[in-house]
């Protein structure tokens, strides 16, 4: 069976060392290589629809945690509170919410300025059994993907279809593909806070954008403080797990006493979306490595482009290329211990999408013998070309090696 935790050992994209603590994963060069053109493609998509981006600390003290809801409602999925004195306790953070609910109210808001997006690839931190913990699929320190938009109420139903739109456009880069949606909903009293009004406004108002898909409800599924869409996949093993989400929040605009300047010169209180376009980055690269069985697009693979040089005589102009293609952008590498054969074997063995094979013939003629991930080879071709054929294909976020037709 696929397993991502054995393909990570393989191609050298994590590593799970006890002495780091379990649910600690490390990422190693190759792996922190993929997810960086991954975090740089969701930046880039969040800049362009809108988004501000920020920094926040994993922690907070202990009475943020307290006015937010999380200690009386998920203690048991947070980390006990550190005491620094008598009267000063931080908490590592389970959500970036509560921040960005700060960075809102830093100053006057204007309703001129709504919907704001304020998005971050932030840490949180889940005090999970040691039992559920496996691979990147299960842990206690989260790298997620997270944003907030703080907007007025007529405009929650255009904001949740534009998040949708997103969420498409990055699942079609990555090869994501979604098992199904789930409106997730209010289970028995006692979970949730707000009041019966707030939640049935929302739910429906979630039901409305779903007009036209294909989805199951899950009463007892939604966050403490507002109903969500879960956007779910299936790992090869067959178990179900949320990869998106869009969560609606009529509670912590209230809890944080959050408002803006209406055009009238009234105080409005504006409502929170929650969203992650593509989850955790462990969440989602456990997915990704067993969906491409390590066989990454080559937009995000971590060397996008081998070359092998044929004997020592090419060794240099090998260099030289390498250079050039550094230059263009290109992850690339040299490989010229052993035979031509097993180095061949060994690129494939990596899931090297491009490798560039460099002879005596090639050298003379400024030309590059290009062989696909997969053994097809292509005609000999000059290095620009080559260059640019790889660096189309990236700069497309293609999900195939050669342009379609």
């Amino acid at each position: 069976m696929i397993d991502h935790r054995r393909l990570g050992r393989e191609l050298d994209l994590f590593v799970s060392d006890p002495l780091a603590g379990a649910g600690l994963p490390i990422w190693l060069p190759a792996g922190a290589a993929a997810r960086h053109a991954v975090e740089e493609y969701v930046r880039e998509l969040e800049r362009r629809s809108g988004h501000q981006h920020v920094y926040s600390p994993p922690l907070g003290k202990r009475e943020l945690f307290e006015l937010s809801g999380h200690l009386g409602y998920f203690a048991d999925d947070m980390f006990p509170p550190m005491k620094l004195s008598a009267d000063d306790e931080v908490v590592l953070r389970p959500a970036l919410c509560p921040h960005h609910a700060l960075v809102f109210r830093a100053r006057g808001r204007s309703y001129r300025e709504l919907p704001l997006r304020i998005a971050e690839l932030g840490g949180m931190y889940r005090s999970e059994r040691s039992g559920v913990l496996g691979g990147l699929s299960r842990v206690r320190a989260i790298s997620l993907n997270d944003a907030h938009t703080f907007c007025a109420p007529d405009q929650v139903g255009d904001e949740v279809v534009e998040i949708l739109r997103l969420i498409r456009a990055a699942h079609a880069a990555l090869g994501v593909r979604p098992a199904g949606f789930r409106l997730s909903l209010r289970g028995p009293a006692g979970r949730y806070v707000g009041d019966d009004a707030q939640w049935a406004h929302a739910e429906d108002l979630l039901r409305g954008v779903l007009a036209g898909v294909e989805y199951v409800e899950a009463p007892g599924e939604a966050a403490f403080y507002g109903p969500k869409i879960d956007i779910q996949i299936v790992d090869a093993a067959g178990r179900e797990s949320t990869i998106s989400t869009i969560q609606l929040d009529f509670d912590k605009p209230e809890r944080f006493d959050l408002s803006y300047t209406d055009s009238d010169g009234s105080r409005r209180r504006p409502v929170m979306v929650h969203r992650s376009l593509v989850g955790s980055m462990e969440r989602l690269f456990a997915y990704l490595i067993e969906v491409h069985e390590g066989a990454f697009p080559a937009w995000y693979a971590p060397v996008q482009l081998v070359l092998l040089p044929v004997g020592d005589e090419q060794a240099g102009a090998a260099a030289e290329l390498a250079r050039r293609a550094l230059d263009a952008g290109l992850r690339v590498e040299v490989d010229a211990a052993g035979s031509l054969g097993g180095r061949v074997r060994d690129a494939a063995r990596r899931r090297i999408p491009y490798l560039g094979v460099l002879g005596s013939r090639e050298v003379a003629d400024g030309r590059l013998a290009l062989r696909l991930r997969g053994g097809r080879a292509l005609d000999p071709m000059p290095v620009a070309d080559v260059f640019a054929l790889i660096s189309g294909q990236v700069a497309a976020r293609a999900l195939d090696l050669l342009p379609a037709g």
